[in-house]
């Protein structure tokens, strides 16, 4: 039997701003936090957003903050039959390193995900998704289509990326990390800077506040580490076939934006493509940095938290004229439909459309 709407019935994150929502909304409320320079080798430190300090192993620092953000998504014992999709980009390379001493950095795909199946006690199917950054919004996608055609009445999606060396020094040698800050669409725009989270979705039939509406998952390699602007229109085009939109029914575009110099005027100069006059943009990575595999999770969770808190990201810096957009300052005043972009590595281009069905 098939399913009409599948829709957001809660969520939990953890990343630099916080443990937990509230404390996350009340450091956006400050206008943030700062990132913290990791030390990658003698010399040579990257900024990145960190978690909030925590006790124990690397394992057990994953479990804890697992189990935290399922609770905030309302994610009980009598739920953890249904499907499990944990999504990541660096999965257990962390453990390998600060536990296993596996300089491989190898292993099974599957480790991973394992790890986090058992640390909720899960019962149902568990589903690993690695596709780089756009692995937790195609999570998000995967986990609907079960809904929708009847195999599951709710299903919870885990996107996590925690602390290791191995990432930051792989983005560092390819020159793409920030030596100071994330200026996601900034004029002195110089690079991106990494962040850990984990987040919590809990998707489900039942009608809440927020729908997912279509989406679209767009692979074009030509740019493995860059974006493609066609890639990005058909993305963008396809999440709002799905949704039956038009361009002109989107109030508000989550984009991109991690702060690269090429790939942040690429996307502008897409959406100009698909939008004759832009809808207000956000971008929220000034906030908790690029949280790879897990900033589907991650920003969504944050922005749907911003919008019911009445709290918004401050810019504080300086937009490029050049692009030729800004940033919202604030929620717009009218906002039902929210087109939510990820773009990753590998050429990877995903999207999907939000409807705040009170408004």
């Amino acid at each position: 039997m098939s399913v009409e709407g599948v829709y957001l019935a809660g969520t939990g994150l953890a990343c630099a701003l916080g443990n937990d929502l509230a404390s996350s909304m009340a450091s956006v409320a400050r206008g943030g936090v700062s990132p913290t320079p990791v030390a990658i080798s003698q010399g040579v430190q990257w900024p990145v957003f960190m978690l909030p300090p925590q006790d124990g192993s690397w394992t057990e620092r994953l479990e804890h903050t697992v189990r935290s953000v399922a609770a905030q998504a309302g994610e009980g014992a009598g739920g953890r039959s249904g499907p499990l999709f944990v999504a990541s980009s660096s999965l257990d390379i962390g453990d390998m390193e600060h536990e296993a001493q596996d300089l491989r950095l190898g292993g099974d795909l599957q480790d991973f995900a394992g790890l986090v199946a058992r640390a909720l006690d899960w019962q149902g199917p568990v589903f690993t998704i690695s596709t780089a950054c756009t692995s937790a919004l195609n999570a998000v996608l995967a986990a609907c289509d079960f809904i929708r055609c009847g195999e599951a009445d709710e299903a919870l999606v885990i996107g996590a990326e925690l602390g290791n060396r191995f990432t930051v020094a792989g983005f560092g040698a390819m020159q793409l990390l920030s030596p100071d800050a994330a200026r996601p669409f900034g004029a002195g725009r110089n690079g991106l800077v990494l962040g850990e989270a984990v987040a919590a979705l809990r998707l489900g039939s039942r009608a809440a506040r927020w729908r997912i509406g279509g989406g679209s998952d767009v692979v074009d390699g030509r740019n493995p580490s860059g974006t493609e602007a066609s890639a990005v229109v058909a993305m963008c085009r396809g999440a709002l076939s799905q949704s039956g939109l038009s361009p002109q029914d989107i109030d508000l575009i989550k984009v991109q934006a991690a702060g690269s110099p090429v790939n942040d005027a690429i996307e502008v100069q897409a959406l100009k493509q698909v939008f004759d006059t832009l809808p207000p943009l956000v971008s929220l990575k000034s906030l908790l940095g690029h949280t790879l595999g897990a900033s589907g999770a991650a920003e969504l969770a944050l922005l749907v938290a911003c919008i019911e808190a009445g709290a918004w990201p401050s810019t504080g810096y300086a937009i490029d004229g050049e692009l030729g957009i800004a940033l919202s300052l604030q929620a717009p005043a009218k906002l039902r439909n929210i087109l939510f972009n990820v773009v990753g590595f590998g050429g990877g281009h995903a999207s999907l459309v939000l409807e705040d069905c009170t408004a």
